[in-house]
């Protein structure tokens, strides 16, 4: 706009144009700085316009392909191109009640083709389509259009609930897939300890009856060979007979709280020896295995 206007003279601000006018026909365009006029030959500074870039924001109802109903915010950014400034100021009386149409026309030409999601995916589309229509037209309206966003797509909002609850719903059913799928490998696992835990166990008391029954036999071997007149039976007894004295002594100084009946006396020794060289000789069987 002019900042100084008089009858002889005008100033016209930079990022803008003026249109100068003799006895109401538009003779010439005015640049920015100081311009004289001569009101005796009918000149005059008609108006100025700004070829700075404007921003138009337009809202647009409309449905999609499957029966969804939509509000697209558009945001348009325009300018007035300079050389052509004299088609802006004469030719369109509300440049942007026409911009505001032809998005209207455009937007609802192609948004009923596409679904809603197909909408959200392709909404750069519909912002191209929009920019190279009004391109066309207001290019002979002396108007360059920039460039056209689609700022954001509203629907309705029982539509939105119902997205939300079935992305909700989408979302607990792939956590209850993980969390099966982690107990069945938390449970093969535990089997798995459990088996080998096992294994484990089992060798570990066959380890420890070979080594019982290795020990025994270096005993009696030795003490058979030390003391003579002994045989390899009298001094298993005597190998039985000592640790069942000293199981009876340890159950004595135990801490625990823990009351043990063992039947006890001189002929108890023999079944208990007895036990023990069947155990001791099924031991021998199995590591032989």
């Amino acid at each position: 706009m002019a900042s100084t206007n008089c009858v002889f003279c005008a100033c016209i601000d930079q990022a803008s144009v003026g249109v100068v006018e003799q006895w109401g026909r538009f003779v010439r365009l005015a640049g920015p700085g100081l311009h004289f006029f001569n009101p005796f030959a009918g000149e005059c500074l008609a108006g100025t316009l700004s070829t700075r870039v404007s921003s138009l924001d337009v809202r647009v109802e409309t449905k999609t392909k499957d029966n969804v109903f939509v509000q697209l915010l558009c945001s348009i950014q325009y300018r007035v191109v300079k050389e052509n400034a004299d088609d802006a100021f004469y030719e369109l009386q509300n440049p942007q009640e026409q911009i505001q149409a032809y998005v209207f026309d455009v937007v609802r030409a192609h948004v009923p083709k596409m679904n809603l999601d197909e909408l959200f995916e392709q909404k750069n589309d519909v912002a191209k389509a929009v920019l190279e229509e009004l391109e066309k037209v207001m290019e002979g309206y002396g108007y360059s259009i920039e460039q056209i966003l689609m700022v954001d797509i509203i629907p309705d909002p029982a539509v939105r609930k119902a997205m939300n609850e079935i992305n909700a719903a989408q979302r607990l059913q792939l956590a209850s897939v993980y969390k099966g799928e982690a107990e069945k490998v938390l449970m093969v696992k535990k089997a798995e300890a459990e088996a080998e835990a096992k294994y484990l166990g089992g060798v570990g008391v066959a380890k420890q009856r070979q080594a019982i029954t290795e020990g025994l036999r270096e005993n009696i071997l030795n003490f058979s060979h030390t003391v003579s007149g002994t045989s390899a039976k009298e001094v298993m007894e005597l190998i039985m007979v000592t640790q069942y004295f000293d199981t009876i002594k340890e159950l004595g100084n135990s801490s625990r709280n823990t009351t043990v009946f063992i039947p006890h006396g001189p002929g108890h020794v023999r079944d208990i020896t007895d036990q023990i060289r069947n155990g001791v000789m099924e031991a021998s069987s199995t590591s032989y295995l």
